[in-house]
């Protein structure tokens, strides 16, 4: 069993931080860091591995994929104010991961781009 795992390891199957780079990379456009990370331990990857992993998610591409999630969301179900676009979208943006500053950008940015075809 040992020389199997050897051998793989060997191979580059058995690699924790290609995995983690590979989760985060595929997850970061629907995930914040906060659930990427709990994913990954969930999975068995060290916290340096972890926070190795999510080091490449900046801010702006954050908050890129936050207003991407919150916009379908909207689209799905708008709502009439800044308010209640946070006690909806906002929330499940955090759920999944994103953090609150995070959330209430892309809440602004969506519900003001909205705003503004209404009024065109």
């Amino acid at each position: 069993m040992e020389a199997a795992l050897d051998r793989l390891a060997e191979l580059g199957y058995l690699d924790d931080d290609a995995f983690a780079l590979a989760l985060v990379k595929r997850r970061a456009a629907s995930r914040g860091p906060a659930a990427l990370a709990a994913e990954l331990g969930s999975k068995g990857i060290s916290r340096a591995g972890v926070a190795v992993a999510l080091a490449g998610l900046d801010q702006p591409a954050q908050l890129e994929a936050a207003t991407r999630l919150a916009e379908r969301l909207y689209a799905e179900k708008p709502v009439p104010g800044y308010k209640e676009m946070l006690d909806r979208i906002g929330a499940k943006l955090i759920r999944r991961g994103y953090s609150g500053s995070v959330a209430r950008e892309a809440c602004r940015t969506v519900l003001a781009g909205a705003l503004g075809r209404a009024e065109n």
